[in-house]
């Protein structure tokens, strides 16, 4: 029997690099990046229906239903499989939009991983890979499911073992847009390419100083909140933005460690402790 309901996490991701080491013809920037789960997740409620309607039954600020990537993710598959089923969806938002965090991305990979089941499609993972990379760039490693090397736009992945941390993730309050960032003038857009190799292996990725995030240097000039938190946090530990910002992060080997760092930090910076995942929860649920 298959379920009629399901409950999932969708976590965030924090780049612990990302270079950009080119330009496609088509104007789409070439990245090189470590995608890394954290335990900082929305929550998604399924729920199967039988009339083949697609439906948010929550309201969530400045997210038209429309424009939710969970629900062009539910239609997106219902369109590929030819699926008359439908489903309700109700998300709880943990994860901060628009701050680096792949939180819409994540979103919309556990709705495909979810409704492949809950719809009992039998869907491939690498066919759901690439429906996700139709919604987004981040989307794939979500579906890919293991802490990963990119290379490409953020599609072609490989599995990368990552030890054991935790996070101090703080949430500057500005929004950053992606595509004003990859439009700049002064973006470095023509950092080394590296080879996996090269990456330490079972190591801490933090303070190595040729591995960085080539936006934050163009993000820090836009949005000064973003270089304030950097130096706040950058007196305990390297710390780095993720993605295109805003938020940042830091690595510290213990959860006590962590939460003291947090406590120390100016009244009024809004953060959490994350714990490093070693795997998507969602990983074992493909078909």
């Amino acid at each position: 029997m298959h379920p009629t309901t399901l409950t999932c996490q969708a976590p965030a991701k924090l780049n612990l690099f990302l270079h950009v080491v080119g330009r496609r013809a088509d104007g789409y920037h070439l990245l090189q990046t470590l995608f890394r789960f954290i335990d900082l997740n929305d929550t998604l409620h399924f729920t199967r229906r039988e009339d083949g309607v697609v439906r948010r039954v929550n309201a969530l600020e400045n997210v038209p239903e429309e424009q939710d990537l969970c629900v062009r993710a539910a239609r997106l598959l219902q369109q590929e499989c030819g699926c008359t089923l439908g489903v309700d969806i109700l998300l709880t938002k943990r994860i901060p939009m628009g701050g680096g965090l792949g939180g819409g991305s994540s979103d919309a990979a556990t709705t495909l991983l979810a409704l492949n089941r809950l719809w009992n499609l039998g869907v491939s993972r690498q066919r759901l890979m690439q429906l996700g990379l139709t919604l987004g760039a981040d989307v794939p490693v979500f579906v890919f499911g293991e802490n990963a090397f990119a290379e490409g736009v953020g599609e072609r992945l490989q599995a990368f073992a990552l030890p054991e941390a935790w996070y101090v993730v703080l949430f500057p309050p500005v929004h950053v847009p992606t595509a004003k960032i990859f439009t700049h003038a002064e973006l470095t857009r023509d950092t080394n390419s590296i080879t996996i190799r090269a990456l330490p292996i079972g190591q801490s990725l933090s303070g190595i100083a040729w591995l960085g995030n080539d936006l934050q240097p163009v993000v820090c000039k836009m949005y000064p909140e973003v270089a304030q938190y950097l130096a706040s946090l950058g007196n305990f530990a390297p710390a780095m933005m993720t993605g295109s910002g805003a938020c940042v992060f830091a690595e510290f080997p213990s959860e006590i460690e962590a939460k003291q760092v947090l406590a120390q930090l100016p009244q009024g910076m809004r953060g959490v402790v994350a714990q490093g995942l070693q795997h998507h929860p969602l990983r074992d649920l493909a078909a």
